[in-house]
C-alpha cells in the first residue's frame, strides 16, 4: 500500500505526518543528499503568478461541490459529501444516508467511512465481506496512523453517478472485534485512528490514478498490514483478490468512469477562510469536462499516480500530486524553516522542480512558498503556498490545486484524448 502521505494537523501549529486514503503500492524510497537544510534568511524569488482557473457548475450531475473550512484542525481538507446505500438499492430508498465531510483524497483508492458516520438505518443493510464464511477486515496505514475496520459491500452514489456493489472499508466497525493486528505481521507502526477526530474528516474518498487499493501485489501475495481474515479477537493475513479490494468507486460508475477533475478557486495568498471547488467526474465523456483542446501540462504515471523528479540537484523516485496533503512538502536547501518544519522565507517565493512522467516526458513544476508560520497564525483554513519540509519524496499538495483544473485518469480506464490511464494532467487558466 502506500507508504506516507502528509498533511498538517495543527493544533499547537506541530507539523503531524498523517494519513489520507487507502493507497496502494508505491514507488521506493527517493535518492536524496545529505546536504543541510539552512535555517538563516535567504535572498528570496519572485514569486510566480497565481493560476487562474475556475471549477465549473456544481449542479450537473457529474458534479459535486469541494468545500475547505474550518471542520476539522486540518487546513487545506477539501470534503465532499458522498451517499452510501443497501447494495442493490440502486443509490435510493430507505437504507441510504448521505455522509458529509468526506476527504476528497487523489493519491489514495477507494472509499473509507468511519462506521460512527452512518446511521444504523444503512450501517446494518452494508453486508461484511467474507472468506470461507470468516469476515474480512483491512487496515491501511497513512502517516497520521492507520485505519482498522471491515470491509463491507455499500451502493456509492455522488450526485447522478451511481457505483453498485463497491466494497469500501468501515473504519472503527463495532462488530470488529479483534485489536488491530501488530508485529511482524501487522499494520505499520502508528496511532490507529478510531474517530473521525483523529482523522479530521468522517471518511476518505480515495479517488486517484489506481481502480483499487492494492491490486496484485494483494491480490498475489499476503501483504503486511494489508486485508485479514477475523474470528473473534483473532486475525490472520490474507490474500485479498482484485475484485473484492477496497474500490475506487469512480471506477464502478456506469458512465464518466475514466478518472476525476479536482477543480478549485484560487485564494488570496495570505489564505482564506474557506474555499469552494468542484469535483467533476468523467474526463472528456462530456462538454464540462474536457481535457482535449486544454493544451493541459499531462504526465504519465505509474498505477498509483507517481512519477520521478529532480530538485535542487538532488533526485526523487517519489513525486506526486495529492489533495489529501494539506501542504506542499519538500526538501529545500534554500529556505529558511521553523523548528516545526513550515518554511519561513522572509518574502513569497517561487519555487520549481523538474517532473520526469513514466514515457520519460518531462516538465517544470512552479509553486510559491511563503512563510508558514504566518499563514497558520491568521487563523485561514485555505492556503496556495503553505510548504513544508519533507525529506524522502515530492509531494505536491493542496496549495497546487487553488487555480487549477486537475485531472486524474483511472489506469486501464480509457475514452479520454490523453488515452488511457493512469496520468495527470493539469490547466492553470
Amino acid at each position: 500500500m502506500r507508504g506516507l502521505k502528509w498533511m498538517l494537523a495543527v493544533s499547537g501549529m506541530c507539523v503531524a505526518l498523517a494519513g489520507c486514503g487507502g493507497g496502494g503500492g508505491s514507488s521506493g524510497a527517493a535518492t536524496t543528499s545529505s546536504a543541510p537544510v539552512s535555517n538563516s534568511p535567504v535572498a528570496v524569488n519572485t514569486a510566480y503568478a497565481d493560476p487562474t482557473a475556475t471549477p465549473v457548475s456544481s449542479g450537473s450531475a457529474n458534479t459535486v461541490p469541494i468545500v475547505v473550512s474550518s471542520f476539522s484542525n486540518v487546513r487545506n481538507f477539501p470534503m465532499v459529501s458522498v451517499k452510501v446505500c443497501a447494495p442493490g438499492s440502486g443509490g435510493s430508498g430507505s437504507t441510504c444516508s448521505t455522509i458529509d465531510n468526506v476527504l476528497v483524497d487523489t493519491e489514495s483508492f477507494g472509499l473509507r467511512l468511519f462506521a460512527s458516520a452512518i446511521p444504523s438505518s444503512t450501517y446494518n443493510f452494508l453486508p461484511q465481506q467474507l472468506q470461507a464464511a470468516v469476515p474480512v477486515a483491512e487496515c491501511a496505514s497513512f502517516g497520521s496512523g492507520n485505519t482498522w475496520g471491515t470491509v463491507r459491500t455499500a451502493d456509492v452514489a455522488m450526485s447522478g453517478e451511481l457505483a453498485p456493489s463497491v466494497p469500501i472499508q468501515v473504519i472503527a466497525d463495532p462488530m470488529l472485534t479483534a485489536t488491530i493486528p501488530t508485529g511482524l505481521t501487522g499494520c505499520a507502526t502508528g496511532s490507529n485512528m478510531t474517530t473521525p477526530t483523529n482523522l479530521g474528516a468522517n471518511g476518505i474518498l480515495g479517488s486517484g490514478t489506481s481502480p483499487n487499493d492494492c491490486g496484485a501485489d494483494c491480490q498475489n501475495s499476503l501483504g503486511t498490514g494489508a486485508y485479514y481474515t477475523c474470528a473473534g479477537s483473532s486475525c490472520t493475513p490474507t490474500m485479498e483478490p482484485v475484485n473484492s479490494q477496497v474500490t475506487n468507486p469512480v471506477k464502478m460508475f456506469t458512465g464518466d468512469n475514466n478518472g476525476v477533475i479536482v477543480e478549485m478557486q484560487q485564494v488570496p495568498d495570505t489564505g482564506a477562510a474557506t474555499a469552494t471547488g468542484t469535483l467533476v467526474f468523467g474526463i472528456d465523456t462530456r462538454s464540462n469536462n474536457a481535457l482535449s483542446g486544454t493544451n493541459a501540462t499531462i504526465l504519465q504515471t505509474n498505477t498509483y499516480g507517481d512519477v520521478t523528479a529532480t530538485f535542487e540537484g538532488r533526485s526523487y523516485s517519489t513525486a506526486f500530486f495529492d489533495s489529501g496533503s494539506s501542504g506542499l512538502y519538500f526538501q529545500s536547501t534554500a529556505l529558511s524553516k521553523a523548528s516545526n518544519g513550515f518554511y519561513t522565507p522572509a518574502a513569497p517565493t517561487g519555487m520549481s522542480a523538474l517532473f520526469t512522467a513514466t514515457n520519460a516526458a518531462t516538465t517544470t513544476v512552479k509553486f510559491n512558498v511563503a512563510n508558514g508560520v504566518t499563514l497558520i497564525n491568521s487563523g485561514n483554513y485555505a492556503f496556495n503556498n503553505l510548504g513544508v519540509a519533507l525529506f524522502n519524496a515530492i509531494d505536491i499538495g493542496m496549495p497546487f490545486f487553488y487555480g487549477r483544473h486537475m485531472f486524474y485518469g483511472i489506469s486501464g480506464q480509457s475514452g479520454s484524448s490523453a488515452g488511457s490511464g493512469p496520468y495527470v494532467a493539469y490547466v492553470s487558466s
